[in-house]
């Protein structure tokens, strides 16, 4: 079941990266990041009072800057250039959003800037035609006082409701905001359970992710039907392969974070960080005509962060001039490039002429089938005993890691739990030899492995 989500709107210096900050590294009110948000701070999830909710910080627009290019020169709160971004980032929003937080200043006051906003939010409350449209909160920051906060009426002005006096910095007012946010947010009933398996096709741009749809969804199967995706405007593509339901999620390109424009490209990133999110196996298309980039690892990184399987796919192979020795010279500099990713599967393939595209799907099935794989607690504890016998821990501040036992808690992903003398003793090195040695037995294909250590009562 998707999250709700609630978008920061505001004027620039209103506090709106304090306050997605505060939500999503609060204690309380996190529960763990989408992957990317710790490098491009576009998203994270949180939950209060139980109901967990996506927040996305749609950034500040700033009028010195727009349409200005090199000058400095101002301009007016008026400009058509500066409107037409307001509207923009205001529709978006609304779009997008089940709840809207429109942040506003207590120490600047009410601003011309401010009514730009309003204005906006106010007129496509009013232009849904009876559709419903996201609530939208007016929240009045860095009301740090006595002062600020009685002067909070002030914004009343606005006409968007009450305002609510918060500190973002100091977190005062935040709970009794979120308390009147999440008992607005809708929380769809529990649909139909969809057991199909959801593979996303995730990359930069160009590199091919919709010649590989086209090419996937011209197999000699038929598509039994293309229906909504959880994300508002995302259509997902369902298909029948060999008698397994399969939802493709496309997806638009990620580019790097200094290149991604405000706006429309901007939360079409975050809707691939949410497909992301729902599939279980990722398709991670690089072009074989480029050597792989930073962004290619980078992309790789928001994968594994939120613990999904992986199929690293090759594309445009039929443009490489070849030897009988590049593949295998490709593959090296492939795996040395993702070397945190030494157990995911490598695909050479070319969408434009269905070279191999055939294996795609199956390669993708068979990573879904080993994330699923349970081993027995019996089995799990053979293979920790021998690899402590054949390597055991390291000391430190000569105390040796301990491990009593371990069990698989969960799968998708699996979840080993191991109950240790000490935590803090499981260095990241050893972590990862018991990893490979799990793997030589049960290699997971292209999933990773979470190893929780937890200290014996």
């Amino acid at each position: 079941m998707p999250k709700p989500v609630v978008a920061l709107v505001g004027r620039p210096n209103v506090g709106k990266s304090t306050l997605f900050n505060r939500l999503a590294e609060e204690r309380l009110a996190v529960v763990d990041e989408v992957p990317g948000t710790t490098r491009d701070r576009l998203m994270a999830e949180a939950v209060w009072s139980g109901v967990h909710f996506s927040v996305i910080d749609t950034g500040g627009i700033d009028p010195t800057q727009i349409g200005q290019g090199r000058s400095q020169e101002p301009l007016s709160i008026g400009s058509a250039d500066f409107i037409n971004q307001i509207k923009e980032q205001a529709e978006i929003a609304i779009a997008e959003a089940d709840a809207v937080l429109f942040i506003v200043d207590a120490e600047s006051g009410v601003t011309p800037a401010d009514h730009e906003v309003a204005q906006v939010l106010r007129h496509h409350q009013h232009a849904k035609d009876g559709e419903p449209f996201p609530p939208i909160f007016l929240v009045v920051n860095k009301a740090d006082n006595e002062e600020r906060r009685s002067q909070a009426y002030q914004f009343y002005e606005l006409g968007m409701g009450d305002p609510h006096p918060i500190s973002a910095l100091h977190g005062t007012g935040t709970g009794d905001l979120l308390e009147s946010l999440v008992s607005t947010l809708q929380l769809s009933d529990e649909e139909e359970e969809d057991e199909s398996v959801k593979i996303a096709i995730v990359g930069k741009p160009n590199v091919g992710k919709s010649s590989l749809l086209n090419q996937l969804l011209g197999e000699e199967r038929a598509i039994v039907s293309a229906i909504p995706g959880t994300t508002r405007d995302a259509v997902d593509t369902y298909l029948s392969f060999d008698d397994t339901p399969i939802t493709l999620i496309d997806t638009a390109g990620i580019r790097k974070r200094g290149k991604i424009e405000p706006g429309v490209e901007k939360y079409s990133v975050l809707r691939t960080f949410q497909a992301i999110d729902r599939a279980s196996v990722v398709l991670l298309l690089v072009d074989a005509a480029t050597s792989l980039s930073a962004q290619d690892a980078h992309i790789a990184g928001y994968i594994i962060d939120a613990w999904k399987s992986v199929v690293v796919v090759v594309n445009k192979w039929d443009a490489v001039t070849k030897d009988t020795h590049t593949m295998t010279e490709y593959t090296r500099l492939l795996r040395q490039e993702l070397n945190f990713l030494p157990y995911v599967p490598l695909l050479f393939i070319s969408a434009k002429t269905g070279q191999r595209v055939s294996q795609v799907l199956p390669m993708a099935l068979r990573v879904q089938d080993e994330r699923l794989i349970r081993l027995s607690t019996s089995h799990l504890n053979r293979i920790l005993q021998k690899a402590q016998d054949l390597h055991p821990a390291p000391t430190r501040a000569g105390k040796p890691l301990k491990i009593y036992y371990g069990v698989q808690v969960r799968n998708d992903p699996p979840t080993i739990l191991l109950y240790v003398n000490d935590p803090k003793l499981a260095h990241f090195t050893y972590q990862r030899y018991l990893e490979n040695r799990i793997r030589e037995e049960y290699p997971f294909l292209g999933t990773p492995i979470r190893l929780i250590f937890r200290r014996r009562s």
